[in-house]
């Protein structure tokens, strides 16, 4: 598939896409299954959009797989969804590989059991040095930890004279966020109807285009994803400007 193929212009195109993947409880209800079988069918969203980016040549693909507010659901579910991470990293890991994408891992990875750790630890290793793109993976993350742990992190250097108040601006504050080698938000995508950011990547959305849809997140598909892009391209972003701004080259 080729822009071509996908009727996108190639200018306009988002350099970083985020999707909070929401919806496949609902999913699976709607069909009377079972919660864990809506988590199951949801990796063959999750298969076509790193696709997409990868065809469209979008280089940045950020996921919000596991928040740090999903600890408190059922043990059995989060169990599920353990198992679930593990057995896909293994089936998608060489797909990753050959299409040159690099894997990013966001989030206290610390709370991870041990076999989740390794695996991420694996996958992250074996695509280091591919630069296709960067398939993000947020797992156990809340933004607003990220940035309290940037601004800890901060008070530290600042106790020990390596950084001033003087350096301290946003660029400097990038880079003690999880995202420092990645750049802002877009276009930020959620499914399943629901209008909300829901702790997510707060700082890295500032100026994002948000694409709202009511398709859950096992229906999303590459169609689905020409929708948020063609939604995308519409928009003007002027960034704090006005049009007349943006027509003066």
């Amino acid at each position: 598939m080729s822009k071509k193929d996908l009727f996108i212009e190639e200018s306009k195109l988002p350099r970083h896409v985020a999707i909070i993947m929401d919806g496949n409880g609902r999913w699976a209800k709607k069909r009377g299954m079972i919660r864990n079988l809506g988590h199951q069918n949801a990796i063959k969203a999750v298969r076509e959009a790193i696709e997409f980016c990868d065809e469209a040549n979008i280089p940045y693909l950020t996921l919000y797989a596991f928040s740090t507010e999903n600890w408190s659901r059922p043990i059995l579910e989060i169990n599920s969804l353990m198992r679930l991470l593990v057995s896909t990293i293994r089936k998608e890991a060489k797909n990753l590989k050959e299409r040159g994408i690099r894997v990013k891992v966001i989030g206290n990875i610390d709370k991870f059991p041990k076999n989740v750790r390794d695996e991420l630890t694996i996958l992250t290793a074996d695509t280091c040095n591919n630069q296709k793109g960067t398939l993000t993976l947020a797992l156990s993350y809340g933004a607003k930890n990220e940035i309290l742990n940037a601004t800890k992190k901060i008070a530290v250097d600042y106790s020990n004279n390596e950084i001033s108040l003087e350096q301290l601006n946003e660029d400097t504050f990038n880079q003690y966020l999880y995202t420092n080698d990645l750049p802002d938000v877009d276009l930020l995508i959620r499914t399943s109807g629901e209008q909300r950011i829901s702790n997510f990547l707060l700082w890295q959305i500032a100026y994002a285009e948000l694409y709202f849809t009511d398709t859950l997140w096992p229906d999303f598909n590459k169609d689905e994803f020409l929708k948020a892009i063609e939604f995308y391209q519409s928009r003007e972003r002027r960034f704090g400007k006005i049009s007349e701004q943006l027509k003066v080259k």
